[in-house]
């Protein structure tokens, strides 16, 4: 492996070891910041924005007012009994957060190397080897920093470890090819067949997602397509049979329905942002087997949650 690519750096905000999601057998997630997409129901809008943040957590906030004291940009303020910080002007120093005796406040993000990863990676080999796991790249949006993702999964690959991607496939081919070609299995969002909606939802149209992904598939790569089950938003019957046909059109044979949950919902206010979707309940278990029932027709196999 060139030190060069060893030594290509990205901005991550975890890596998640011992994981049984988001690809076979055990598995490490590496979460990669930055995604062009504008999802509502994203449940890690930390993941959001290729730069670092700050998260705040009132509940564990004593109120000492230290990170006011040491905030050279003047970012910091108390309002009603929590601290409110001016985002624009906060340089995500870091400051506040070494100072905090109750951990409340932190900073996602952080510069890494692909040597630096595959440090924290490898430490789990002989768990893959049983299992029949790897590494998965999740976000985000791992095509967002794609030398990066490229160079990571080439160094994993040269390690022998089996290597997943979970994506929009929102990126240009050109850049998008480096990142799949050393990749076991794609996890392809496909989360609105209707270009018009998608981009009215999410903010981009989907002809470039669908456009890859048939790419992808006529690659011979392997393409498992996942949708988020929102109600309100893409659960119709039309839109996951649209799906659905799609998928069988370009040779996929797999289709994972991911249920809306409403985990990340607290991250939004320690980003100091507005949740939306908070009167949109949780979809049923015998909602989600209805809707299984409903694409048995296309002889793929469903299943619900990935």
């Amino acid at each position: 492996m060139e030190k060069s690519l060893l030594s290509k750096s990205g901005i991550i905000f975890d890596i998640q070891r011992y994981s049984i999601h988001d690809g076979p057998g055990i598995r490490t997630i590496v979460f990669i910041k930055g995604c062009p997409l504008k999802c509502p129901w994203c449940a890690n809008p930390e993941s959001q924005k290729m730069t670092l943040e700050i998260m705040y957590s009132k509940n564990l906030c004593s109120l000492c007012k230290r990170c006011i004291e040491v905030c050279s940009s003047n970012a910091l303020k108390e309002v009603n009994g929590r601290i409110k910080v001016d985002r624009e002007l906060c340089r995500v120093c870091g400051k506040c957060c070494q100072v905090c005796l109750m951990d409340a406040r932190k900073i996602v993000g952080k510069r890494v190397t692909v040597d630096e990863v595959l440090s924290v990676v490898e430490k789990d080999r002989i768990f893959y080897e049983r299992s029949g796991g790897g590494i998965t790249l999740s976000g985000g949006e791992p095509l967002m920093q794609p030398e990066f993702s490229a160079a990571l999964l080439a160094a994993c690959k040269d390690k022998g470890l089996h290597t997943v991607i979970e994506t929009s496939g929102y990126q240009k081919w050109e850049l998008l090819w480096p990142v799949i070609i050393n990749t076991d299995l794609v996890l392809l969002d496909i989360k609105i067949m209707d270009s018009s909606l998608h981009k009215e939802v999410i903010g981009v149209p989907n002809e470039l997602i669908l456009d890859n992904a048939k790419r992808i598939s006529e690659s011979g790569k392997e393409i498992i397509i996942r949708i988020p089950v929102i109600p309100g938003y893409n659960d119709s019957i039309d839109n996951l049979s649209n799906t659905a046909e799609f998928a069988t059109k370009i040779g996929v044979k797999e289709i994972h329905l991911l249920p809306y949950h409403r985990l990340g919902e607290s991250k939004y206010e320690r980003l100091g942002r507005k949740y939306e979707l908070k009167d949109i309940k949780v979809p049923s278990k015998e909602y989600l087997e209805h809707l299984v029932d409903r694409l048995q027709k296309y002889n793929l196999e469903i299943r619900i949650g990935g």
